[in-house]
Parts: C-alpha cells; sequence; structure tokens
C-alpha cells in the first residue's frame, strides 16, 4: 500500500463540507441546483467572470459571498486576494444581496484545518481567522441589518460622563477607540476597586444601545465573581433615562440550561462555557475554585472542543474577560478562539504573558498608586509577625507521649515516639499541628498589631484571615474566638466547604454586619469579591503567584465612605489604608508569574483531579495521578476497596492502569492499530515512519483522546474524587502543643526604606526645582514668598512614574524609621504638607511635622514679637497697644490660608470666602491700614521660615 500522503483539494472539500452542513448550509452541484431549498446554500465549482469559484454562498436564493477551498497546508493569506477577484466579478443571472458593481459582503477562504472571513461591508474589511463557518441564519440577520457591526463601531456618540470616574472615561474611550481600529483583542489595566465591572456595564450599554450589539459574554474566574457581576448589570442605572439595566436588557448566568434566547449579557465562568461547547459535565464546586488555587498546566491540555451548532461561533459580538488570569489564557484559551468576537480583557494585575495574549495592546492603564492618588483606593502598611515555629520549625523529643490526631476522623490517640522528629515551617498545618503557633499570631495580633496600627479604636477593623486550607481555617476560628473571648458570630469562615449559599451569606454579613468582625477564608475571598469595609488582612498562608498574591491584597484596597464605615464600624475614622498582617513571610517570599507544572511531584492529588476533572488529558497528568493511584491501593485494606469500588464503579487498581494505559504512547498506538486496517498494514511494513505522517499521528492522537475521557470518567464524580483524598492523605498529624515564642512584631521596614529610597531619588532628579526653593529660605524671611505654582508641580511630579509616590506614605515611612524625629502624622494630606518634607529632607529642618503645625506655631511667636513692638511704641510715643480682636481674626484668616497652600496673595481678600464674608480688601484695608501690605508679605514669608 502507498504511504499515506498530506490531503489534497477534493479529500479537504470533503471536511469543508461536513463543516458547512454542520453550520446549516445545504451544500449543491450545479446539476443540483435548488437555491431555494434552505435559508443558506453553498453552491460548489460555479464559473464567474474571470475564473470558477469553489463555492458560492447563497442567502434566501440571492448570493451573498464566495469560499474558495485549498488542500491542507495551504496559505490561505494568499488566496485570499485570488478570493478578492471573485467576489467582485461578474456572476451573470444570480441575484445579489448587492447591486453588480459592489462586491460581495461575505468572503470566506479554508482548507480542512482553517478557515478565514472577511465581511466586506466593514469600513476597513480585513480578513481574520475563525474557528468555523457562520449559520446561514446569522448571515441573512446582518444582511438586513444593513450595515456591519464594526461599521456601526464608528459612529458611536460621544461619551455621557456623569458619573464616571476619570479612569473609567480613559477605559472606555480606549476600548472604543481600539473597536473602532479593528483591533480583535484589547488590554485594560485598572486598579482594583477602580470600577471594572461598573465600567464594562456602561461599554456593554453603549454597544448594545448605539452599536446593536447581538450579545456579550462576561467571563469570570469563579462562580460567586459570576452572581456578584450579575447584580452589577442588575443595578446599573442607565445615563440616559435612569431606568436599570435590566429593565431594558436580559442578563443571565450560563447555567445547565443553556443561553436564553433574547438574552444580550451571558455571564459565565470559563468552566461553565467549555463544558457547554464540550457537552461534559461540570462539578459545581469547580466552579468555585479560583483557578490560582486550582494550578492548572494548559499547555499540556489536549482536550478540544468543537463545533456546537447550539452556540455557534457568531454567539457573541464581544467577549469580556474578567481579571484575565492565566486560566483564561491558557486551559481555557479554546473558549476563547472559538467565537468570531472581539476579546477585551480586564484585570487589575496583568503580567507580560496577559500583555502578550492581547497583542499588547493596553487601552487604558490606572495602577494602584495612581488609585491611591486619586483616592481611588488606599494603599497599605505592612505589620510583620514572626514567631519561632513559624520561621524555623520545631522539635518532637523521643521519648516523649505526643497527641495524634487523625485528618479525616478528627479522633485523636497518644503514642510513645521512638526517634526525634524535626519539622520545618513547611510541614506546620500539613503534617504537624502546632496550636499554640496559631494562638502566638493572633495574640500578637489582638495585643501587638491593633494597638499599634489602630490606637485608640474600641471596635476590631474588619479582618480578613487567608488561611492554607480548611482544616486550618477551622482552627484558625476557634483560636480567635477563643482569644477575643468572643461567641460563633464574631468570627466566621468563608470556604466552599461550608455550602455556596451559606458562605454567600457569610460575605454579605461580613459586608454590612457590626458583630461580625472577622473572616477566615482560604480562597473564596481571595479575587473579586468586594468587601469595602475591610480594613486589615492577615496573611497565614504564603503566595507564590505574584498576580494571585497582588489580587489577594487587593481585597483590602476599596474605598469606603465614611457614614457607610461607620454603620459597621462606628469608631472608625475616614479609610486612608489598610493593613496587611504578615505571619508567614509573603511579602518576602519570591513570586512568579506563574506556576511551573513541569514537575509534578510539587501538584497534589487533589490539584491532580481537579484538573482532570476541569479537562486536563495530557498523559503527563494522567500517568502521574494513575501511579498514586496504585500506591495509594497498596495501602487500602479489603473493606477499603470494596468501599472504593462500589462508589466508583470499579476497583481503584483498575482505574489506575486505564489512566496509565492511556498515557503511554504504545499502548494507545496498538489501540489505534487495532481499530484502523489501514494503520495496521502501514505499521506492519515500517515501525518508525508512520509516526512522522500528520494523518497517521491524527488518528493517534483520536485514540488517545478517546482513552483518556474513558480512562478518566470515574474522576469527574466528586464523590469518588472525595474518597481519593479520605483514603490517600497521610491522616496521622502530629500535634506539637509545645509553646511558641514570639521573635518580632512590628511594620516592615523594607517597605518604608524602598518608599524613602523612591522619595530620595525624586529628590536627586529634581535639584534645579529644589535649589530654587532653598533660595527663597536662604533670604531674610521678610523677602520669602513660596510660590503655590511651584509646590503644586513638584506634588504632581512625585505621583507620576517612575516615582508613584504618595507624600504621606513618605511621611508615615520616615516616621517608623526616624520616629524621634517626626512629629505627628498629617490629619489629611495638604498640598503644603511637601514643603515640610521637603524642609526635612535637605535639611533645612531637623524635625519633620504637619506644614499647619509649623506655621501655627510660627505665628504664635510671630504675634507675640509684633504685641511686644505694639507695647514699647506705645511706651515711648503712645498708641495702639495691641491688636484689636477683629484685627486678629482677620490674621488668623491670612494665617489659615498660608497653611494650606503656603502662601496669600493681595487678590485672595477678594476670592476666599471666609474674607469675602468679612467684607474683602476694603474691610482690610479700613482695619489695617496702610500697613495691610507689609503684614501681609511679612506673614507669607515669617510663616515659611
Amino acid at each position: 500500500m502507498p504511504p499515506v500522503t498530506d490531503k489534497d483539494e477534493a479529500q479537504t472539500r470533503i471536511e469543508i463540507d461536513a463543516k458547512l452542513e454542520s453550520a446549516g448550509w445545504v451544500v449543491q452541484n450545479m446539476q443540483d441546483i435548488n437555491l431555494i431549498a434552505s435559508e443558506g446554500v453553498a453552491l460548489r465549482e460555479v464559473t464567474v467572470s474571470n475564473g470558477r469559484a469553489d463555492y458560492l454562498l447563497f442567502i434566501s436564493g440571492k448570493l451573498c459571498g464566495s469560499l474558495e477551498a485549498k488542500r491542507e497546508g495551504t496559505n490561505l493569506g494568499g488566496v485570499s486576494e485570488q478570493n478578492a477577484d471573485y467576489i467582485k466579478s461578474s456572476t451573470g443571472v444570480f441575484q445579489r444581496w448587492v447591486p453588480k458593481n459592489k462586491p460581495l459582503p461575505f468572503q470566506y477562504e479554508a482548507t480542512n484545518n482553517e478557515i478565514r472571513f472577511c465581511d466586506h461591508r466593514d469600513p476597513k474589511p480585513r480578513s481574520r481567522h475563525i474557528f468555523h463557518f457562520h449559520r446561514p441564519e446569522t448571515l441573512k440577520e446582518r444582511l438586513d441589518e444593513g450595515s456591519s457591526f464594526r461599521a456601526r463601531l464608528q459612529t458611536l456618540p460621544e461619551l455621557n460622563t456623569k458619573d464616571l470616574r476619570a479612569c473609567q472615561i480613559d477605559a472606555i474611550k480606549g476600548i472604543e477607540k481600539s473597536l473602532k481600529n479593528n483591533n480583535q483583542r484589547a488590554l485594560l489595566q485598572m486598579a482594583t476597586g477602580a470600577g471594572k465591572t461598573f465600567t464594562a456595564c456602561t461599554q456593554v450599554y453603549r454597544l448594545a444601545k448605539f452599536a446593536e450589539a447581538k450579545r456579550v459574554l462576561f467571563l469570570v474566574d469563579r462562580g460567586n465573581l459570576g452572581r456578584q457581576a450579575l447584580k452589577e448589570f442588575q443595578q446599573y442605572t442607565l445615563p440616559d433615562d435612569g431606568r436599570k439595566f435590566t429593565s431594558l436588557y436580559n442578563a443571565q448566568v450560563l447555567g445547565t440550561a443553556g443561553i436564553a434566547d433574547g438574552t444580550k449579557v451571558v455571564i459565565s465562568t470559563i468552566q461553565r462555557m467549555y463544558c457547554q461547547l464540550t457537552g461534559n459535565e461540570l462539578g459545581d464546586e469547580i466552579e468555585e475554585h479560583s483557578s490560582y488555587e486550582v494550578g492548572y498546566d494548559a499547555s499540556s491540555s489536549n482536550q478540544e472542543v468543537t463545533y456546537n451548532p447550539h452556540i455557534p461561533i457568531e454567539a457573541f459580538d464581544l467577549i469580556i474577560i474578567d481579571e484575565c488570569h492565566r486560566s483564561i489564557y491558557n486551559l481555557w484559551s479554546q473558549v476563547l478562539d472559538y467565537f468570531d468576537a472581539f476579546l477585551i480583557g480586564l484585570t487589575a494585575t496583568p503580567t507580560k504573558k496577559t500583555v502578550g495574549y492581547f497583542h499588547q495592546n493596553v487601552v487604558s492603564e490606572y495602577s494602584h498608586e495612581d488609585a491611591v492618588i486619586d483616592r481611588v483606593n488606599v494603599g497599605y502598611d505592612i505589620y510583620r509577625i514572626k514567631t519561632e515555629k513559624t520561621e524555623q520549625g520545631g522539635l518532637l523529643e523521643a521519648g516523649t507521649n505526643i497527641e495524634i490526631r487523625d485528618r479525616l476522623t478528627k479522633q485523636k490517640r497518644w503514642q510513645l515516639l521512638d526517634e526525634d522528629e524535626v519539622y520545618d515551617k513547611k510541614k506546620l498545618d500539613r503534617s504537624v499541628i502546632a496550636p499554640n503557633q496559631i494562638r502566638t499570631v493572633i495574640q500578637t495580633f489582638k495585643e501587638r498589631c491593633l494597638p499599634e496600627c489602630f490606637p485608640n479604636r474600641e471596635w476590631i477593623p474588619k479582618t480578613l484571615f487567608f488561611a492554607k486550607d480548611d482544616d486550618h481555617a477551622d482552627r484558625i476560628v476557634d483560636t480567635i474566638r477563643d482569644v477575643f473571648g468572643e461567641d460563633n458570630s464574631f468570627c466566621k469562615k468563608v470556604t466552599y466547604k461550608v455550602g455556596k449559599k451559606q458562605a454567600e451569606d457569610t460575605i454579605a454579613e461580613f459586608r454590612t454586619s457590626p458583630r461580625l468582625r472577622i473572616a477566615v477564608t482560604v480562597d473564596m475571598i481571595a479575587t473579586g469579591t468586594d468587601i469595602k469595609p475591610l480594613e486589615c488582612v492577615v496573611f497565614m498562608r504564603d503566595v507564590r503567584s505574584q498576580a494571585y498574591y497582588e489580587q489577594m491584597k487587593g481585597r483590602g484596597t476599596r474605598v469606603i465612605g465614611d457614614d457607610v464605615l461607620k454603620k459597621v464600624t462606628p469608631d472608625a475614622p475616614t479609610k486612608t489604608r489598610f493593613v496587611l498582617v504578615d505571619a508567614v513571610g509573603v511579602t518576602e517570599s519570591d513570586k512568579t508569574e506563574t506556576k511551573s507544572m513541569e514537575h509534578k511531584p510539587s501538584v497534589s492529588t487533589e490539584k491532580l483531579m481537579q484538573q482532570v476533572a476541569m479537562g486536563d488529558r495530557s498523559p503527563e497528568t494522567l500517568e502521574t495521578l494513575g501511579n498514586r493511584f496504585i500506591r495509594l491501593d497498596a495501602k487500602l485494606d479489603e473493606n477499603q476497596r470494596e468501599q472504593f469500588t462500589r462508589l466508583a464503579g470499579k476497583p481503584l487498581a483498575l482505574i489506575a492502569g486505564e489512566l496509565i494505559h492511556a498515557a503511554n504512547e504504545d499502548r494507545v498506538i496498538a489501540l489505534a492499530r487495532e481499530e484502523d486496517p489501514e494503520l495496521e498494514e502501514l505499521f506492519a511494513n515500517d515501525a518508525v515512519m508512520p509516526l512522522h505522517n500528520p494523518d497517521v499521528r491524527r488518528k493517534i492522537e483520536i485514540s488517545r483522546k478517546e482513552a483518556a475521557n474513558a480512562a478518566v470518567q470515574p474522576i469527574h464524580k466528586e464523590e469518588m474524587r472525595k474518597m481519593v483524598e479520605s483514603l490517600r492523605r497521610k491522616t496521622d498529624q502530629l500535634i506539637d502543643d509545645s509553646a511558641d515564642e514570639l521573635m518580632e512584631a512590628g511594620y516592615d521596614e523594607e517597605k518604608a526604606k524602598g518608599l524613602v529610597k523612591r522619595y530620595q531619588e525624586f529628590i536627586a532628579d529634581h535639584q534645579d526645582e529644589l535649589a530654587a526653593i532653598q533660595l527663597i529660605y536662604s533670604k531674610p524671611y521678610k523677602q520669602r514668598h513660596l510660590n503655590y505654582e511651584q509646590i503644586e508641580d513638584l506634588a504632581e511630579q512625585i505621583k507620576q512614574p517612575p516615582y508613584n509616590i504618595a507624600p504621606l506614605s513618605v511621611w508615615k515611612a520616615y516616621e517608623q524609621l526616624v520616629k524621634n524625629k517626626v512629629k505627628g502624622v498629617p490629619a489629611k494630606e495638604l498640598l503644603t504638607n511637601i514643603v515640610s518634607l521637603i524642609r526635612f529632607s535637605t535639611g533645612l529642618s531637623d524635625v519633620l511635622e504637619p506644614f499647619p503645625a509649623l506655621v501655627n506655631e510660627r505665628f504664635t511667636t510671630w504675634l507675640d514679637q509684633q504685641e511686644k513692638q505694639k507695647e514699647d511704641q506705645a511706651a515711648l510715643s503712645g498708641g495702639v497697644k495691641a491688636f484689636s480682636p477683629q484685627q486678629k481674626e482677620w490674621l488668623n484668616l491670612i494665617k489659615d490660608q498660608i497653611a494650606n497652600n503656603a502662601e496669600f496673595e493681595m487678590d485672595d481678600f477678594d476670592y476666599i470666602p471666609a474674607c469675602k464674608k468679612q467684607g474683602g480688601l476694603l474691610k482690610a484695608q479700613a482695619l489695617f491700614g496702610k500697613e495691610l501690605n507689609t503684614i501681609v508679605q511679612e506673614l507669607n514669608g515669617y510663616l515659611i521660615a
């Protein structure tokens, strides 16, 4: 038999025909022509004025486009030029959707593996790759509309900026500019709390109303974020008439029933949409896991999405990807590649991989630093807690009777150790439980952290603890209640294991209830969940992913109005920052953009099973899981094996063998040879060469997938995964009940040093401006006069890249590092406080104190001097001995203006409301006479001395 070759054009036509038919087209030859046999007809081999078109496409009997078919591997970029000639050519007596002097609207080029499409009604028609052919019904709708979606994007009206922040305005304008330029992918970077979902609601409304977008898909990472997004759309008020979004457009969270007719916004986890396309079942708990927690390596996944006529590729005009986590552009990239839609990514923490995926088209950037400066977010302080066991682990000595707990049943027993048991910090809360380590951290949090970070507060600030796992969370909750001497309502656990409904109720309670002060979670509140009153985030687990760490930190950044905050924390002042309590070194450990999964030993069996349930069929995962199942089976007794078999439907050892066989290439090749006689003959003649043939490799891959899908069926059962975990885990946990010692507790110095270093770089880079200020100070005080614009310019520059510094943060850093030289912290971030920072950092002052305090102190001294001079003059020649009460009132107004703005000008008498109310410049001149101008200039110089 001759060797198998690449498919020729005739063979690829067979597969193209099948794809057309699956999309609803009827494929006909010229001799069988019946253009009204179906809504859409693809007519083969039609002669036109300048050649022979492979297919002409008809909708409702009228010609609308052409399709050129080429053999496998053909570069379709060149074919599109040939096809473009066909759609412009004369097509004889066929009725057309457009006049004969205009090109046909729709142009396709295809091989059996690749399809390109161009809509010539677009402003600048450009071919793009698509997953499959469009349905004829869809093309009919588009023709009836009269213009393409891309054409309608060009006529979007001016943005109504009412109720929008500047960053949201920039974001929407950036997105729309990208859409108008026909960029298929765009990335919007916006800090946590800056209103990404509100921005998305505004954008969707504009596209729905003004560009007639058919449907939008809003993708999220976890189920509760989808439900949260639905509430945002339901609460969104239309800027035109005050109605709610959902009073005009339907929005739904995607469920098992699929996409309802007439839905404008479909909200779904990426996992759920994947399963809808593939027809796979999805366990409810899989949707509740963040992709960061599962740790999926998508590059090894071979589970493919195929065309689903119930959800065609044109189902959405736009896909908004909320928080572009690595799972979305790895494992689930097939979902995004499937749809013929614009992709808009929203993220607070972009990585290089994210930026690359969106073709480096970052349409708007609004960083956390920007958000802090604009008071959209708050910054944070780091408070570090170190204990001996947390940092160094511990020792259980031989000959000691220790308590041992069964992880699953929680049953305890005593056992005499026959050798020393040394454990490091990584084993804490895994194979070793050290109750006093948790207790020491909680006690330090209560007795040191809270009084130091939140002085003079009776109410515990709303606090979120991050635990390692559900069991760890339970023990943290119990310890918090005990240490604080409070009941169950004071502290609660929020994990998916308490049940979705109960967890969401607890989250809602945490937002609004004054009673619930502390929540403990693993990952359910780690990303996306909005809890604005949160003032403290405590890490009792380390995190290796930089993006995940930033997401977790982001839970504390949200701003909140004073009145709303006081409803849940009555004695809380304005929320100006949150405190990150680091009890494990999370702020010091190395972070990476993504987790490497090259070494499977680093991935738990629980996560491997979750990955399989989510679609992973890679040989590496299957073989690793099979080997672990074999090791587990060897440890089971007969009762456990029988119990497992009843639940899973087959023995664990058999499941293990099937997993390993599905990952074994030789086994898969043998299976493919058994099912395909042609392959058997090829391999019988040559055992190596067939493997280099693409068609052979494709057949083998089909067999591999079939074997893998069959092998993993039991793993899709949540009950089976839970039983494996209960049998697999080393159930014995050693309990180290020895005391733990606090090593260190206090604000993190590294962050303070970093801030001061960046501030000093700013000082070094702006010597010219600072020299001008120093020159002012070198003059006699009567000649000193700081220019407000000078200060404002410096304040703006320090907030901009590359410094990104909020002056108040520098102030706090100095307070931490040189506390004896800092007198208080400004009550609010006045612009003039930067003058105090400059004076201190340039050596003009030995003490850092709020500028108003400096001005008040100088004013008191100046007033005493003036009073004494007047008394001396009165003694010598008579006259007034002191300023009158009315004059002092005016002097205080001048002083306050200088404290807030570093200068007072004569025009201010008529512009400052307080001065204008008292009678303005005329009244001041009447009170002070000719001395007025001298007094103003003297105060301008003396009070900034």
